[in-house]
């Protein structure tokens, strides 16, 4: 290994331009740092969010949860642009102090209600609208392990690997490789879960597969950090036939477009207010209508 050793001072300094492409926006301290409220749509769901993998759970969930013909569960999806500080508007943080996206207010009852954390956002749909989560309290219970599985080991493949393998302004040859191991470890351990389930909770598709599918399912399709050759994701056969088997559902397809901002404009929506937007409000229609002479 190449690496200069560091040795750490007594006492922690804040380096506001050490902080690669992200500098702009990390900080050690929370809080808003500029005025900013939030719309408003018509539905009774307002979700504020971004297409990374934990805001994709949540769209990919209202989208299931209306292709099963709940109706209450209509939303009104806002960008988030979190590479420009949007995160830290005060109105976004007075429904997410901790300034992550995604974050949800359901408006539907007498006062309106924050969610945040993709987890608990997942599970408070699961439970208001009564699907995607077993009622067998033993499958509920094994739906609820790999959905907090998913929860404790995503960290390590995004602020791990995904961090030092793509985004770090350096590449430093330990933490790449201390975290590729727990990445392929990782996927490990759903292929061999996956090799005889259908789906991570047993029989029954769930929360837990919402939650897993937009980092795990992504990244062994090749369309996460760049990295399926360098983990070999072929090794994992049982963890590549559950993923494509989740994308090939419509309300996975819907929900990974919602909020994107990357990837062929036509599978980016970047607002999503009505289910006619997938039709008409894509990025290459948006852009086709601009450049037609009116």
């Amino acid at each position: 290994m190449s690496e200069s050793r560091y040795t750490p001072p007594r006492v922690w300094t804040w380096d506001q331009a050490n902080g690669g492409q992200f500098a702009n926006i990390n900080r050690p301290i929370a809080g808003p740092t500029h005025e900013q409220a939030l719309p408003v749509g018509e539905h009774p769901l307002q979700l504020y969010s971004l297409a990374t993998p934990n805001g994709v759970k949540v769209t990919i969930m209202l989208e299931e949860l209306l292709a099963l013909g709940h109706r209450g569960a209509e939303y009104d999806a806002w960008l988030i642009r979190i590479h420009e500080g949007e995160q830290f508007g005060s109105g976004f943080v007075a429904l997410n102090p901790n300034s992550k996206i995604p974050v949800l207010q359901d408006r539907s009852g007498a006062e309106p209600q924050r969610v945040f954390e993709s987890g608990a956002i997942l599970l408070y749909l699961a439970e208001k609208f009564g699907a995607l989560l077993p009622q067998d309290l033993a499958a509920r219970t094994e739906c609820l392990s790999w959905l907090f599985w998913q929860m404790g080991s995503a960290p390590f493949l995004g602020g791990g690997f995904g961090h030092f393998y793509v985004y770090a302004p350096e590449k430093f040859e330990y933490a790449i490789n201390r975290f590729a191991m727990e990445a392929k470890r990782q996927l490990d351990v759903l292929d061999r879960r996956l090799a005889d389930k259908r789906w991570l909770a047993g029989d029954e598709y769930s929360i837990a597969d919402i939650a897993v599918w937009p980092w795990y399912g992504e990244l062994v399709r090749g369309n996460l950090y760049g990295a399926a050759e360098f983990l070999q994701v072929q090794e994992y056969p049982h963890v590549q036939r559950w993923a494509n088997e989740m994308a090939a559902r419509p309300a996975v397809q819907r929900g990974r477009m919602v909020n994107r901002l990357r990837g062929e404009l036509s599978e980016q929506l970047h607002e999503r207010h009505a289910a006619s937007d997938f039709d008409t409000r894509t990025q290459d229609k948006l852009q086709a209508q601009e450049a037609t002479p009116a």
